[in-house]
This record gives structure tokens, sequence and C-alpha cells, in this order.
């Protein structure tokens, strides 16, 4: 195996374009010809965690914090902050970062954190949308009946009417159009100087925006009006319920905080949580919100869509007031913890895919922060 297949199978479970925009995921030090017969995966790679993979001969690490998240002006071993990255390179030791793009994923860290409050309907809180080259816009032309197959075919020729697997899709329409050409015009039916209704069928075909230009030219050489009728629609991309940042569960049945605190320190291995109840909160909680990590940024859209409790790793202190004053619970388990258990889930997915791949969860990855 080479980080070329590594790279791809990452791909499968996370794929890049899930991911944050400000975020760094992918490969990000490495050759994809570079052998990959052995991969560690940890969630942050620091010093410690680089010399377990040097001493255990690890072709590849899968961190799943970007090791390099900004630009970077020099790569040398007088910066503390990227010795690393320059050390694996020199071990010939292949960095991959799935971090936001895994977290969107279904099946991703969000999905595996919310396992564990109990049985519910889950979405995204923050849904990832799609929009296939093909679909980004739709063609309208409206043309006498015999015009429609020679138009048809020669937007196809160009890119249009490409749905998933299937080409030449259209929908037709017929109906009546009107009409007043003036002296100088030489329509191709009626006459000048009359309002002319015309037996007519409206065309329509999805198109890339790319293919517009020629979509423009096809429609003027195979229409026979002097002045065809051309409406451009730009297509909006299509949400996905199952895939994007952060998640909103409603529970089948209300858990109170004591049972929902019980069951994520079991789900996370830890010993203690960190609650902030809100103004006037419910005995038990039937929709909460959750972000693996810092979830900062989704606060506002778990609030906004009712969420009652919001789960997370860490908040900054005025965040957790606002929410309070909001009236939503606010449970903090630590920014790693609600992350790193998720690495054994990640193991098991690598296994299978990578046949013959030995993979591994780094036994010197922790959090940072210890309580004293």
């Amino acid at each position: 195996m080479n980080v070329d297949h590594l790279v791809e199978v990452m791909e499968q479970i996370a794929p890049a374009e899930y991911a944050a925009e400000w975020d760094n995921v992918g490969l990000l030090v490495g050759a994809g010809s570079w052998d990959a017969d052995r991969i560690l995966l940890a969630i942050d790679l620091t010093p410690t965690v680089l010399r377990e993979a040097i001493s255990h001969e690890v072709d590849a690490i899968v961190a799943y914090h970007p090791p390099i998240f900004e630009p970077i002006r020099r790569l040398t071993d007088d910066s503390p902050r990227h010795s690393v990255e320059l050390a694996a390179a020199r071990h010939g030791i292949a960095l991959y970062s799935p971090h936001t793009a895994l977290d969107a994923a279904p099946g991703g860290v969000n999905d595996w954190l919310a396992e564990c409050l109990g049985k519910g309907d889950v979405r995204a809180l923050d849904s990832h949308e799609e929009q296939p080259a093909t679909e980004q816009t739709k063609l309208v032309t409206f043309c006498p009946a015999e015009a429609v197959e020679p138009l048809r075919n020669a937007l196809a020729t160009v890119g249009a009417g490409r749905i998933g697997r299937y080409h030449q899709c259209s929908f037709e329409l017929r109906g009546t159009g009107t009409f007043f050409a003036e002296a100088s015009a030489s329509p191709a039916v009626g006459e000048t100087g009359q309002l002319e209704r015309v037996d007519e069928v409206r065309l329509e075909m999805v198109c890339p925006r790319a293919a517009l230009g020629l979509a423009m030219v096809m429609i003027r050489q195979f229409h026979p009006y002097e002045e065809p009728p051309i409406e451009i629609h730009p297509l909006l991309p299509r949400p996905r319920r199952d895939t994007g940042h952060g998640r909103r569960v409603v529970l089948d049945q209300k858990v109170d905080l004591p049972t929902l605190s019980a069951r994520l320190k079991s789900r996370l291995h830890v010993g203690q949580l960190r609650a902030a109840p809100g103004e006037g909160a419910p005995k038990s909680y039937g929709t909460i919100g959750l972000c693996a990590g810092a979830g900062g940024a989704l606060l506002d859209a778990a609030i906004d869509q009712e969420c009652e409790l919001y789960l997370t790793g860490e908040l900054r202190h005025h965040d957790v007031i606002d929410a309070q004053a909001r009236g939503c619970t606010v449970l903090l388990a630590g920014h790693t913890n609600t992350e790193r258990g998720y690495l054994k889930v990640l193991q098991k997915k690598l296994t299978k895919a990578l046949d013959g791949v030995a993979v591994s969860v780094s036994k010197k990855d922790r959090d940072p922060l210890k309580v004293v």
C-alpha cells in the first residue's frame, strides 16, 4: 500500500469537500508513492507522538488536528512549532489530517458523539450543500414542436441535460406563445404588424455554468426563430440532512442532566464534565445540539433551532453566559475528550478498507490539560 491508497480511503470516509472553508485538511506532508503499510492515528501530532511513530517505524500518521494550519514562512529545526513536520518528512512519514471533514461526514465524529445521548432523530446543525457541476443552471427556451429534437441534441453535445449517469435529460411543456413582430423583423412564423399566437414547446435542460457560452451558440444555431427566447436560471446547492457541521438530536425519550452526564462520561472515559444550566432550564432535555471540539461557531445555530442543551468540548466564557441567558444549558466535556474516542472507530474503518495494513492508535496522544 502507498499514501495514494490511504488518501483515497480517507476521501471515502471523510471527503475533503465536507471540511469548513477555514480548515486545512488532506495530505499535508509526503508523496503519493510513499509506503503506507503502517499507519498511526492520533488527535495531535506532538513531538512525543512523532517519537512513538519513529520507534514503531510508522509510514504515515493520520493526525485529526492539522499539524500545518496556517501558511509557513520557514520550515527549520529552529521553529518549535513546525520542527515536528520537518522531522516527519526527514523520516519519510506522511501526514494526513481529516479534521472538520471527519466531523461533518455521516458516521463521523459528531455522529459518534451523538450515539451516546439516546435514540432519536439526528441531523446536521449546519447542513453541507452539494451541487453537481452539471446542474449549476437551468436553460429554458420556447420553440415549435419540430425544433425540440434538434435543439435537445445540440445542447446535449455541449454538456446540457446531464443528471448523474443520465444524458439528454429535459422537460417539455406544450402551450401557446404570443408575439408582435415589428415591420423590420423577419419572423419564422406569422406576419409582421399583428399579434400572433403560436403553438410552442417549453424546453428545459440543466447546464454547467462553464458550458453556457457554447449553449447559447447551439440555441441560436438550431432555433428557428430570429430572436430565440432564452432564460437562464441559477440553481441552488442541495442541503444534505445527514452531512454537515454539528448535530441536532431530538430524543425519543427526554433525559435529565445526571443521566445524560453519566452516559457521556462512560462514552468519553472522563471523570467530570462542566455544566451551565440555562435560565429556566427544563428538568429533562429532548432536543440537544452538539459539536465536537470547540463549538462556539455553532452555538447560535443550536439555540435558533430550539436546542435546550448544547454539548461541546469547549466554549468561550462569554458564549457560556450568553447561552445561559437565552435559556440553553451548556455541557462541556473538554476539547479533545469529544474527539479522541473516535480514533478506535477510524481504526476499524481503515483496517477494513486497507487490507494488510497495520493501523494503530497512538498510546502517547493525550489531552494536554490535566486536573490538578
